[in-house]
């Protein structure tokens, strides 16, 4: 059967989109090259439809991008020391994973995730 195998991109509108491609890249850490491309490593994914009138979606908007980390506390930490809006707020939620967030420059919330280590507490 043919099937879908992955996402094949993340396009965002900007006033300025080089400023924003440069956030993405030496802020954010996504390794994507100067044509956009972004080697992504092997891993789940979520594919989730939310209520309209639901918390886990930014207030007016209809989609959020969730990018998985290996270490969110360094990836925090590092968002942070380079003056990046990164929210208070965590979530922990057990055989799921642990979630925070940033927000880019033109305001659109990002929401990063750490996949829980089978068989290894945390």
């Amino acid at each position: 059967m043919a099937r879908i195998t992955g996402i094949g991109g993340f396009f965002i509108r900007s006033d300025d989109p080089e400023r924003l491609t440069e956030w993405y890249r030496s802020v954010l850490g996504l390794g994507a090259d100067d044509h956009g491309e972004w080697a992504q490593d092997a891993g789940a994914g979520v594919f989730a439809a939310m209520p309209r009138d639901g918390e886990q979606l930014p207030a007016g908007r209809s989609i959020m991008v969730n990018l998985r980390v290996d270490d969110l506390d360094g990836v925090l930490e590092r968002l942070r020391a380079a003056g990046a809006d990164v929210a208070d707020e965590r979530d922990d939620i057990d055989g799921v994973g642990r979630f925070g967030w940033v927000t880019d420059p033109d305001g659109n919330r990002i929401e990063l995730w750490e996949p829980p280590l089978e068989g290894v507490e945390r």
